[in-house]
């Protein structure tokens, strides 16, 4: 089941409660933007691979594609976040319960914007939606079991992978390159630093654009009152759109979590910036592949931690990592508490 465009902008028009929930849905990506998406481009601009406007122009370029070709390939990520949470029932309780999920992630993530983070968007999806779910459906029936036993995977996945690969990795490029003059090797660092830069804006966006995306058609489809539809498959026009709302959110905000990412954890020199894309790129590949739902920006810090304990352990800021893992412990009962109140009360008010 899917929805071209045409059919799409003749119910914004002639559905109200369709408008509504696009505008959040935008609003979420929109945020998703200034907080998750600067995590791909941190590395190489801290390191001055790459200045600050063509960096966001080469995250848009390949968040983009990253959305469009993984969602052709392989869109298990999105089919596991629409199946993750049960919105089935009254329609319209459905979709009012779905709009104060998706409040309480713009409210959730700003919150943590405002301070500088670098808190995990996809966790806060996946709190926002179990927590209304649960409010709709009145209890823990409202969770798939299933499907969300793949988000324990994944913080352990993007855990170990990340910091563990990170750290062999640097060592492994030191160990080849220990004879070699330092300003010979820089430039081709410099440019492997910006390619490792690129496959993390890729593989953001096949993570989290096609998050977006499973939650965008949940939304048309409850709106539509088709609250048991059980497939999809995504238009071009929404990876489209998903991609263009992402590229403005770090236009507008990512530098200052840039500035905690990629320059206040660790100070990296090139090579280590490029190991630590690299890192984070190959572990999304592999949980994109196998369908598990996984926060960019933990893989990527991990993986940064990983690079950076590699020299030695103090030259990690350790004061910046423990607030980072202190947002995400806090982001499931946090956000998905958000959610589950936003959901009763949006539920009685309208």
């Amino acid at each position: 089941m899917t929805i071209t465009l045409m059919d799409f902008l003749q119910q914004l028009i002639a559905n109200p409660a369709l408008f509504v929930i696009t505008l959040l849905t935008l609003g979420v990506i929109l945020v998703n933007g200034w907080t998750d998406a600067p995590n791909a481009i941190a590395t190489s601009i801290s390191t001055r691979s790459i200045n600050p406007r063509n960096a966001i122009l080469m995250a848009a370029v390949f968040n983009f594609l990253g959305v469009l070709v993984m969602s052709v390939l392989n869109a298990t990520v999105a089919h596991t976040i629409y199946k993750m949470v049960d919105f089935r029932g009254n329609s319209h309780d459905s979709l009012v319960a779905l709009c104060a999920a998706l409040f309480a992630i713009v409210l959730w993530a700003t919150a943590a914007w405002a301070f500088g983070i670098p808190t995990s968007e996809s966790h806060a999806l996946i709190a926002g939606i179990s927590g209304a779910a649960i409010a709709l459906q009145g209890g823990f029936s409202g969770i798939n079991g299933n499907e969300w036993i793949k988000v324990v995977y994944g913080l352990f996945m993007s855990t170990f992978i990340g910091f563990g690969l990170g750290f062999v990795l640097v060592k492994f490029i030191e160990l080849i390159f220990r004879n070699a003059d330092k300003r010979k090797v820089k430039p081709f660092f410099v440019n492997a630093q910006v390619a490792g830069g690129a496959a993390m804006a890729f593989m953001h966006g096949a993570q989290d654009g096609q998050k977006f995306m499973g939650v965008f058609m949940l939304g048309i489809f409850l709106a539509k009152g088709q609250s048991d539809a059980t497939s999809f498959s995504i238009p071009i026009w929404l990876m489209i759109l998903c991609s263009m709302i992402m590229a403005l959110g770090t236009s507008i905000g990512g530098y200052r979590i840039i500035k905690t990412v990629g320059m206040g954890m660790v100070k990296l020199e090139t090579y280590q910036g490029f190991a630590a894309d690299l890192t984070g790129a190959i572990s999304l590949l592999i949980s994109t592949v196998l369908g598990i739902p996984v926060s960019t920006t933990h893989t990527k810090t991990t993986a940064i931690m990983g690079v950076g304990a590699a020299k030695r352990l103090s030259n990690v800021n350790w004061g910046i990592v423990r607030e980072m893992v202190a947002a995400w412990i806090l982001t499931f009962p946090g956000c998905g508490l958000v959610g589950y109140l936003m959901a009763h009360l949006f539920i009685k008010i309208f």
